[in-house]
């Protein structure tokens, strides 16, 4: 048998189907076991889970953030520009925000509202009905357009150039695969397999990235290092791919990621996502009918915090792997080829890793399209679940609300894949993932915030904050389609007028219209009524919820706070 044979062979393949249909049955018996505990179904169950030890919503939260797009974009833009999109994933710290400043939050509504909330139902409780129902249209068509097609879409890719799959076949298998395993397994099957596919795709992408070292350093990992930072430092007509800012305007990326806007730009995005995504912030809010609001804080704290350690990792796991391909291929080493960036990470995978081996890590690498995938289904069926079937159809039955999400997640693939074929036609998926992303989270960022830590802030405030950035963001993005995202010379005296508005970096643009929604609500505050006294209440801490805050953290969640942070700045100062 040839151990270091360049494709997929018979033992590969025979480990790969053996292990993923122990992990069908292990899924299986775990929500088995979870329904025969309840007697019964239980939509809170289904769509939020019960309760989850702390390092099960860590890795709950770690799997759901990583998906194809890590596997596939990750990895090709490691190859094709380095540690210069380093800023989405090392963001650790940004998740610690969640579990320190925004559960405690979340949880006192929890306690006003007597259920465990939506992203929308806070914004319903402390705004306007409104605002809460636009927050719903906008997550759940965000997540149409972005979440379940790119990720459906890369990983049609990897399963392409990894199995050598037609790309529809992986694609769609994908997401039929997915929605069987979502509409039977919901977020007690997502938890599962999370905490399933966590190790097996932690330790599958440090092979990779080990082994691709010892391969280009001739045996030796610190030799690798070596030689894939002295190939990255040459790249880009000398300016470098191995730092995360480019300050000088004569670099091939400072057009794109211009000095250290970068990292605002960055932090906004990551704020949005970690702190008030319904996708991420679901995973911390399961618990069990009459918990203590200490122990479950405490929990959620503990599993952001676990998740924090997790999200280092990306970094090391898929876009330091992409530059290590960058340099095989330019070395000519082992005869590794490269034609599409894209590929990066499936051909590490192919060519680096032995028989056996490959099918293994190939077991962790679906689970994790399948989990990531899956977490979007699910928030995408307790969105139209709890904020819109609930409040119109009072009185149903458990099992009825469940079923109603099914067939909400149904209509979310078919959504998914109609959606598609048109994003393929629309150029660079990374850049028009990140376009979209830097339009839709300045409004959320400035709602959320303004929300919690002002009182001032009125309802109708928010409302027009969200309604007017959400606004503002899609005329910059059809805007975006018209002149080739501000590339395209477009005539005119309308064109000219309105140069500032299409032709601004993207990552300027996503600064100013914050700074844009945070004055608007600021100014619609002056002159309209104040929010009312249950409203205030909603964001008021009592002496004894501070208390249980204070109680729910000791020694160890500073300790770990601390290391989370300390790690994430090592990686900035290395890579500055």
């Amino acid at each position: 048998m040839n151990w270091s044979s360049h494709e997929f062979i018979w033992l590969d393949w025979t480990i790969l189907v053996i292990g993923l249909l122990g992990v069908v049955a292990a899924v299986w018996y775990a929500i088995w076991k979870d329904k025969k505990a309840q007697q019964g179904e239980d939509s809170s169950a289904y769509l939020f889970g019960k309760g989850e030890p702390w390092y099960v919503i860590g890795m709950a939260i770690f799997a759901a953030n990583i998906g194809s797009e890590h596997l596939v974009g990750l990895a090709g833009t490691g190859a094709k520009d380095g540690v210069g999109m380093a800023h989405w994933e090392m963001q650790g710290w940004m998740i610690l925000i969640l579990g320190w400043l925004f559960v405690p939050f979340y949880q006192l509504l929890i306690n006003k509202m007597g259920k465990i909330i939506t992203m929308p139902d806070f914004l319903k409780f402390r705004y306007t009905q409104r605002t809460g129902s636009w927050l719903s249209i906008i997550t759940l068509v965000a997540y149409v357009l972005t979440k379940v097609s790119v990720t459906a879409f890369t990983g049609g890719i990897f399963f392409e150039y990894l199995l050598g799959l037609n790309f529809w076949v992986g694609a769609i298998g994908l997401i039929a695969v997915t929605a069987v395993f979502t509409v039977f397994g919901g977020m007690k099957g997502v938890m599962t397999l999370s905490s399933i596919q966590t190790p097996i795709l932690i330790i599958g992408s440090f092979l990779v990235l080990f082994l691709g070292l010892a391969t280009l350093g001739g045996g030796s990992v610190a030799e690798g290092w070596t030689t894939m930072m002295d190939t990255a430092r040459a790249m880009h007509d000398g300016y470098g791919i191995n730092h995360m800012f480019h300050t000088d305007p004569g670099d091939p990326m400072y057009a794109e990621y211009p000095g250290y806007v970068v990292f605002l730009g960055a932090c906004i995005i990551g704020f949005w996502y970690w702190c008030t995504d319904q996708h991420i912030v679901q995973r911390v809010l399961g618990q069990v009918p009459g918990e203590d609001n200490k122990v479950v804080m405490a929990r959620a704290r503990r599993g952001t915090i676990a998740a924090g350690f997790f999200k280092i990792l990306p970094c090391f796991m898929f876009l330091i792997p992409g530059m290590i391909a960058a340099a095989l291929a330019q070395r000519g080493i082992g005869g590794f080829v490269m034609d599409d960036t894209d590929a990066a990470f499936a051909l590490m995978v192919k060519n680096i890793l032995p028989a056996g081996i490959k099918g293994i890590v190939t077991i962790g690498f679906v689970c994790a399209l399948v989990a990531s995938l899956a977490a979007f289904f699910n928030s995408c069926a307790t969105l139209f679940t709890e904020d819109f079937y609930k409040p119109m159809k009072k009185g149903k039955s458990e099992a009825h609300y469940v079923l109603v999400g099914r067939i909400a997640t149904v209509v979310v693939v078919l959504l998914g894949l109609i959606w598609m074929p048109v994003m393929m036609s629309l150029g660079s998926l990374y850049s028009y993932l990140q376009g979209i992303q830097s339009l839709l989270a300045p409004a959320m960022v400035a709602v959320f915030t303004l929300g919690i830590f002002s009182k001032k802030i009125t309802p109708k405030a928010g409302e027009w904050g969200l309604i007017g950035g959400f606004v503002v963001g899609m005329l910059r993005l059809i805007t975006n389609v018209i002149t080739d995202t501000g590339k395209a010379t477009m005539d005119g005296a309308f064109w000219d007028a309105t140069s500032w508005f299409w032709q601004t970096n993207w990552l300027v643009f996503e600064c100013w219209l914050l700074v844009f929604i945070v004055v608007l609500m600021v100014v619609v505050s002056f002159f309209t009524p104040a929010p009312s006294k249950a409203q205030v209440d909603a964001i008021t801490f009592t002496a004894d919820f501070k208390k249980s805050i204070r109680e729910s953290w000791g020694i160890w969640d500073i300790v770990g706070t601390l290391v989370v942070v300390g790690l994430c700045s090592c990686f900035y100062a290395y890579f500055w």
